[in-house]
């Protein structure tokens, strides 16, 4: 039996990429990280079917006319990523529920192709006080970055109605075990 599709998204710091790594290294999912496309030069380490496909914009902008994406977006002028539906068909058609972690237009695209095999869920902060507190907290970005991210999660926010379900981490283990049910009753209904 193939494979379904589990999408999730959330605004930066929000704890997306914890829950992801939290639901996989639990094991009983059968879940499998999508590799994502990129124009952009692999860096350091990276390899190519490793961390991300790489192709060059010219042949990142053939494939789009081909069809080839679920998703993608061009993030700066000739600098794209996007979702392969080969790279969903091949973790799928294996018996593998494939995990993306992707923005909310792209989400809702990719829903609106798959219908019933895909399951979207956004992960929301308890409040957008406590999101800016969490990006403060990381001490990672200037003041004026913060106040973007927050102005584009509330933005963001907006979309979260259009998804299947939605879980607030306000508590990062409570909000993995929501998670984890969410998706195991997904994946186990026909």
């Amino acid at each position: 039996m193939d494979g379904k599709i589990i999408i999730l998204s959330a605004p930066s710091g929000c704890g997306k990429s914890t829950i992801i790594g939290r639901l996989m290294e639990r094991g009983d999912l059968n879940l499998a990280f999508s590799i994502s496309a990129t124009s952009r030069a692999p860096r350091g380490t990276e390899k190519h079917g490793v961390d991300y496909y790489y192709l060059t914009a010219e042949e990142f902008r053939r494939r789009i006319d081909a069809g080839d994406f679920v998703e993608y977006e061009e993030v700066y002028p000739g600098r794209f990523y996007g979702t392969l539906r080969s790279e969903i068909d091949r973790i799928t058609s294996g018996g593998s529920n494939v995990v993306l972690d992707i923005d909310v237009k792209g989400a809702l695209n990719v829903k609106r192709i798959y219908g019933d095999r895909a399951l979207t869920l956004y992960i929301v902060p308890p409040s957008i006080d406590e999101l800016r507190r969490r990006l403060e907290g990381r001490a990672t970005d200037a003041p004026d970055v913060i106040e973007e991210r927050v102005g584009k999660a509330a933005y963001e926010l907006t979309f979260a109605p259009q998804y299947d379900c939605s879980v607030v981490n306000d508590r990062l283990d409570d909000a993995v075990e929501e998670a984890h049910r969410i998706i195991k009753d997904f994946i186990e209904r026909d």
